[in-house]
This record gives C-alpha cells, sequence and structure tokens, in this order.
C-alpha cells in the first residue's frame, strides 16, 4: 500500500488546492487501459451471444456493457421472447 501512494503522490505538492487532481491523474495513469478495454469487448460479445440466445439481443449487450458479468445473469434471469412477430408488408 505505501508503494502505491508514493506512486500517487509522486510530484504532487499535497498542499496544493489541485493535489487531489494530481493523484487522481496519477492514479489514472497506473490503470492497465488495453486489458480493461479488450475485456469489456469480451464481456460485450459473450452479453450478445446470450441475449441473441434468449431473444433478447440489445438487452444482452447494453447489460454487458453496463455490468459486465453480472448482466450476464441479468439477461438469463429475463423471460425468453418468443418469435417476433413479422413485419407488416
Amino acid at each position: 500500500m505505501d508503494e502505491l501512494l508514493a506512486k500517487a503522490t509522486q510530484g504532487v505538492d499535497l498542499n496544493a488546492p489541485d493535489a487531489y487532481l494530481h493523484i487522481f491523474i496519477n492514479l489514472m495513469a497506473m490503470m492497465p487501459w488495453v486489458a480493461l478495454f479488450w475485456w469489456n469487448l469480451a464481456f460485450i460479445a459473450v452479453g450478445a451471444l446470450l441475449g441473441w440466445w434468449r431473444g433478447r439481443l440489445l438487452a444482452g449487450v447494453i447489460w454487458a456493457a453496463v455490468l459486465g458479468p453480472i448482466g450476464w445473469i441479468i439477461v438469463l434471469r429475463a423471460p425468453k421472447l418468443a418469435k417476433p412477430p413479422p413485419l407488416p408488408r
């Protein structure tokens, strides 16, 4: 924990009024953004697959994008939709 705090406060004057902003920027710079992006795409792909299987493709994508794997549970617990009625001609 001390190492994380040292990295977050590196180069920050803690008495400055905007010290929180510099600490926040330092913390965000330590995040593995590329890995988080690919994990999120994987969660959305699985959510789309589950949503398609349950007849709720858009709901599967949205819930997976917002909540990740917890969204999968919501899609699976929702009632399965019957085939949609044909479009009028």
